[in-house]
């Protein structure tokens, strides 16, 4: 034994199970045993249980949970410091990217603010900073100029409109728009949330979000290239909505604003810079230098010393009203409007704040809850929306330094909250005099790191082509179609390439390894050997509607029958036996008569004929191949299925049907208990097709059919012994040899008979010997 053990064998002595054997073994519980009814379900959640009223109420408030146990003197500091510098980061970055969503900067900071204080609330990620988010923003900003376009808000002067636009009408309705569009998606995330949808983010794969934010950082740039340049270009929206914009823009470059140019040059160049020696600087300083915020205090001071809006008509920021504004119901008439850009918000940024948890998490070694995240993040983007916020989600900049600042809880998240407020309540004003370029230029090169992610097409090239496909779909829908349109059909094709590949599975007849209970492919591995007589089909994916028939033609493929032309040819075979017997019968008359003229010669000649008949029947069913010699078992490895449909289940009857017509057992290994409890509702089973067909294992299954079909050689499972491999018999060659021996056989036997005949039979005799064998033939 403890030999066995230190050189990791193992051997196991029991009996071949079938289902009904290893439903007994195993007592497998029916259905009733493990869901519980309807009414018990009921009674059991109206029954007063503290202690799981209490869990439900903990799991949907975690900040019972964590902050009862929270340790000022552990995690106080940290967290105080990580949110003082996430809340930093707040400020531009909110400001920055509310031009984004096209609407006043304040409602950047607003939207740094009331989602963050829900989510601490209501999170379970310790490391996540809720708010803005350039993916959103952009979301968020094609809803608002497509509800609210400048052109439905020029000024009219008397009876003719001036290109003058009212712009604290168009900013008070799209700030309405987009209010309305993050009300209704959090409300769409929480109702995810509720009914257990949090999987719904693993639809958007890796490649799927890194091409969709890829493309989408080409919809910033071109978007903020108005505040860069100092142009108006046209906004366009709906389909090639960028193309349309970026070929204005370029007919608009001859009047481009210099001053503004060169003040989002200079800044862009000095951030670039700043944000380089900070990486460079990052293992030696304790805290990252904020260098955005620096950049708009900067850029502040020099507009407002210089009078840059006044002296070179450079646009700014603008009034920031100094204090909250109240909370306001949204504007439920434009639901209608918004529920498709809603929907796309509510699946973006969710599978965005997920996907950084879960690294996170992963990270720290803590758990992440997928759809109290839903609940989360949607109850954030409700409450946000009635205090005008726009949507937001997590950042991976700012969680990064809430991150390697050393943040321990949800604490840091109401550190950073309390920046914002400072900013909103006294420090607002300060930052009217700020160009909207220097905006514009952190936006910019911010997006830098979405930009690295056209490398992604090098590495997917490498390592899978069709997730390559993927990113290369998503990016050109989501440039040519929108952000909305775009992921709608980019989500649509990475479902297809799903399907595609469980329609197009990997097909394969397996062979043992010999001197082990393992069976692998045949024609990947070289020590497969070929189980006498039973032929193993297994394919990649599980057996549904969409790959059926694809499924039933391969096996007919593999196991090279070809069951129509074989059920064809023996009903001919049947129906020319019971011609045969008929003529016989009528031979047999004839014969009786003539035995009272003729003696017994005839017989002698009828029952050659009839033994000449019969061996010509033998030799056309050996000239069928493996039907006849080779196989007479198939088990279909059903271990890769996870589930089986009615069109499946249908398929698998048709399979034992059909292959039972020429005399080949079909036997089912490998099914998972769920896959066993559908074939139980489908119907499946009945006095033909019982459990007994069904087993646990290929092995099992293996050797079942060599013990009731017969072979020259059973496989064995001896760990101890490894056995040489057993000679493989060319079956092909087999059937020719014999079928060329039975048919030099009887051409000899025929010629015996024929000159027997001649030599004894009167000519008349003979003649009718002749006559008759022709009209049998």
């Amino acid at each position: 034994m403890e030999s066995a053990r230190r050189s990791g064998r193992f051997r196991v002595e029991r009996d071949v199970l079938d289902e009904l054997k290893l439903e007994e073994v195993t007592q497998r519980k029916s259905y009733a045993d493990i869901h519980s009814s309807l009414s018990e379900q009921l009674k059991n959640s109206l029954r007063c249980n503290v202690p799981y009223l209490k869990q439900s109420i903990v799991s949907r408030l975690p900040v019972l949970y964590w902050l009862p146990k929270y340790s000022v003197w552990d995690y106080g500091m940290p967290d105080l410091i990580s949110g003082i510098s996430v809340g930093i980061m707040h400020l531009p970055q909110g400001m920055a990217y509310a031009l984004l969503a096209s609407l006043p900067p304040v409602f950047g900071l607003y939207s740094s603010l009331y989602p963050a204080l829900v989510y601490f609330f209501f999170g379970t990620s310790r490391h996540v900073s809720i708010g803005t988010f350039t993916v959103l923003s952009i979301m968020v900003g094609s809803v608002t100029e497509r509800l609210a376009p400048d052109v439905d808000f020029q000024k009219a002067n008397g009876t003719n409109i001036t290109a003058e636009v009212d712009v604290t009408a168009r900013d008070s309705y799209r700030v309405q728009v987009a209010a309305a569009t993050t009300v209704l998606g959090g409300l769409i995330q929480v109702l995810l949330g509720v009914v257990k949808f949090g999987f719904v983010g693993t639809y958007l794969s890796e490649p799927l979000v890194r091409a969709y934010t890829t493309a989408a950082a080409a919809h910033a740039v071109v978007a903020q290239l108005k505040y860069i340049l100092g142009v108006s270009p046209t906004r366009f929206s709906g389909p090639l909505s960028l193309v349309y914009t970026l070929k204005d823009v370029c007919s608009l470059l001859p009047n481009t604003h210099l001053p503004t140019l060169l003040v989002s040059a200079v800044t862009i160049v000095l951030l670039i810079a700043a944000k380089e020696l900070n990486s460079f600087l990052s293992s030696k300083l304790p805290v990252p230098i904020p260098v955005e915020l620096i950049t708009i205090v900067a850029g502040t001071l020099i507009s407002s010393y210089a009078h840059l809006n006044t002296n070179y008509t450079i646009s700014v920021v603008g009034e920031i009203p100094s204090g909250l504004s109240s909370p306001s119901v949204p504007d439920v008439s434009l639901f209608g409007e918004v529920i498709g850009d809603a929907f796309a918000l509510a699946i973006v940024g969710y599978a965005i704040t997920i996907s950084l948890g879960k690294t996170f998490a992963l990270k720290h070694g803590y758990k992440v809850d997928s759809n109290q995240e839903l609940v989360a993040l949607g109850l954030s983007n409700t409450v946000g929306g009635f205090f005008q916020c726009f949507s937001v989600c997590s950042s991976m900049s700012r969680s990064l330094i809430q991150d390697t600042t050393g943040g321990k809880t949800q604490m840091a998240g109401v550190a950073s909250s309390l920046i914002v407020l400072v900013t909103i309540l006294k420090l607002g004003t300060l930052f009217q005099e700020l160009p909207k370029a220097v905006l514009s230029a952190i936006v910019f090169v911010n997006l830098k790191g979405m930009f690295k992610q056209y490398y992604d097409i090098v590495t997917l090239w490498r390592s899978s082509k069709i997730d390559l496909v993927v990113w290369l779909v998503t990016w050109v829908s989501t440039l040519l179609l929108n952000l909305d349109l775009g992921l709608a059909a980019s989500v649509t094709f990475a479902l297809f390439t799903v399907i595609f590949r469980t329609q197009l599975p990997t097909y394969s007849v397996l062979g043992n390894i010999p001197g082990t209970e393992l069976y692998v492919d045949i024609e990947t591995h070289r020590e497969a050997r070929g189980i006498p007589g039973v032929t193993i089909f297994r394919s990649s994916a599980t057996v549904y509607f969409a790959n059926a028939d694809l499924y039933l033609e391969a096996l007919k493929e593999k196991s090279g029958l070809n069951i129509s032309k074989m059920i064809i040819y023996k009903r001919r075979q049947e129906a020319k036996q019971k011609r045969r017997e008929r003529r016989a019968e009528r031979r047999a008359k004839r014969q009786a008569k003539r035995e009272l003229h003729d003696g017994d010669t005839t017989t002698l000649g009828s029952s050659s004929e009839d033994t000449l008949s019969h061996d010509l029947e033998r030799v056309s069913l050996g000239s069928l191949g493996k039907w006849t010699w080779d196989i007479h078992s198939i088990i279909l490895d059903l271990s890769t299925a996870n589930f089986i449909d009615t069109v499946a289940i249908k398929t698998m009857k048709n399979i034992f049907q059909d292959f039972s017509e020429i005399d080949v057992d079909i036997y089912m290994a490998g099914c998972q208990a769920s896959v066993v409890e559908q074939l139980e509702h489908g119907d499946f089973f009945s006095e033909k097709i019982t459990k007994r067909r069904l087993f646990a294992s290929v092995h099992d299954a293996v050797l079942h059919c060599l013990n009731h079909r017969g072979a020259t050689t059973i496989p064995t499972y001896e760990p101890s012994v490894v056995r040489p491999a057993n000679i493989q018999v060319s079956f092909s060659n087999t059937t020719f040899i014999r079928l060329g021996m039975d048919m030099l056989w009887l051409t000899i036997k025929y010629l015996k008979h024929f000159f027997d005949y001649r030599s004894c039979l009167p000519a008349r005799n003979f003649k009718a010997f002749i006559q008759t064998h022709m009209e049998n033939r």
